[in-house]
């Protein structure tokens, strides 16, 4: 029987293509057409039952083991791009003007569609059931809660027992290494939105108005203070206040002045605590400017946490299939979110990270996000041998 690793050879080719193809076709948010037609369009032929989203342009896959009924595994891939113009001068360039890949999340769909290929060919020997999860809206509106909810981790009639996913980078490690850490591993992402109401009035005459906009400079400056005196530094908090605006012109006191920010926490108490904290300061220091102030706390992406066995078995199958230099246990969880974290909340299983990086200094090459991101796909038969292995190796000792 061939391995992963030699049948993700052999779809090397049409997996780098797809993702080109994929490059050049950036779609944003829930609704992905031709994202999802070309997804449709490479699993076509695969033994495969495959159901459409209906609030979204989700495609889930059930791949039946020749020797199920036994476990199930859920192998994730998400699809949509982010509103950036690219930057970077490849043949495949986006076509969408404004549009990118500039997540990778093109090297996901063509990683988990190698996936797909090399469980349909080891079909037979597989001990149980296998769900491919292609999910739009990472980057947005979350579309993995959206996809639970349309049955995705019921999808093969049972329960889900493992899910996997992998995130590639363009920079930071080097290409080819892979990465991750048992427990807390991304963060949970939160948005602070503060608007404080005071009264308009001439900027020559302050007394005879309320400025909101002192206020809102201390309350930014009071966030910071409160999160190191308030909270235990071994159970970080970031809160980035990455807007701030109020008044129209340097002579009128306006009305009303707003700030918003991101806030990552990597535990649910903490979370809770500084969604308390910081709602009870500005309420406060509104007070006392005699202003008045909105707060809307928005509760986004939970914490990506590691089952922690599952973990160990991720990294065992890594070094089995890669070798020991290829995989690094990260210390520390990282300030970004994912919704995979909502897969994570219900069923065991590990996020991995894989580096992507085509430039020979990682630390100097752009990061993901970035116009200039440039995601080497040389890597696509190594993401989509791994997804394949952990479903092959998940499933025998599901029954074991």
């Amino acid at each position: 029987m061939s391995t992963t690793r030699e049948l993700a050879e052999q779809y090397r080719d049409e997996i780098v293509t797809l993702r080109r193809k994929l490059h050049q076709v950036p779609e944003f948010d829930l609704e992905l057409p031709k994202t999802q037609q070309l997804i449709l369009d490479a699993l076509e032929g695969l033994p495969l039952e495959i159901t459409l989203g209906k609030n979204l342009s989700s495609v889930t896959a059930v791949l039946r083991g020749g020797r199920g009924p036994g476990p199930v595994v859920l192998l994730r891939g998400d699809m949509d791009a982010l509103p950036v113009t690219e930057r970077v001068d490849v043949p495949y360039v986006s076509q969408h003007p404004g549009m990118m890949h500039a997540c990778g999340h093109d090297l996901h769909v063509a990683g988990l569609v190698g996936a797909a290929k090399i469980l349909s060919a080891l079909r037979d020997e597989l001990a149980g059931d296998v769900v491919f999860m292609f999910q739009p809206g990472e980057e947005t509106t979350g579309g993995a809660p959206i996809m639970i909810r349309e049955g995705v981790l019921d999808a093969a009639g049972r329960r889900a027992d493992a899910a996997y996913g992998l995130h590639v980078g363009s920079a930071s490690q080097p290409l080819g290494m892979w990465s991750s850490r048992p427990g807390s591993f991304m963060a949970a992402a939160d948005q602070l939105n503060v608007r404080v109401v005071g009264a308009g009035t001439h900027g020559s005459t302050p007394y005879r108005g309320k400025d909101p906009i002192p206020a809102a400079c201390e309350m930014v400056g009071a966030l910071q203070t409160m999160i190191t005196r308030q909270f235990d530094v071994f159970d970080p908090v970031v809160l980035t206040v990455g807007r701030i605006a109020g008044g129209t012109k340097e002579n009128i006191i306006p009305d009303d002045a707003f700030f918003d920010a991101t806030v990552r926490t990597f535990s649910e108490e903490t979370r809770a605590k500084v969604q308390q904290a910081s709602t009870r300061l500005v309420e406060g220091m509104a007070a006392a400017y005699g202003l008045t102030v909105e707060v809307n706390y928005h509760i986004g992406y939970p914490v990506t946490v590691n089952n922690a066995a599952e973990f160990e078995f991720a990294r065992e199958t890594i070094v089995d299939l890669f070798g020991a230099d290829r995989f690094r246990e990260r210390p520390n969880p990282r300030c970004g979110a994912e919704d995979f974290s909502y897969i994570l909340n219900e069923v065991p299983g590990v996020y991995l990270n894989l580096s992507a990086c085509r430039s020979a200094d990682p630390e100097a090459a752009a990061d993901n996000h970035s116009p200039l991101a440039d995601f080497d796909d040389s890597i696509l038969p190594d993401a989509a041998a791994l997804l394949a292995e952990l479903a092959v190796r998940r499933l025998v000792r599901g029954v074991s």
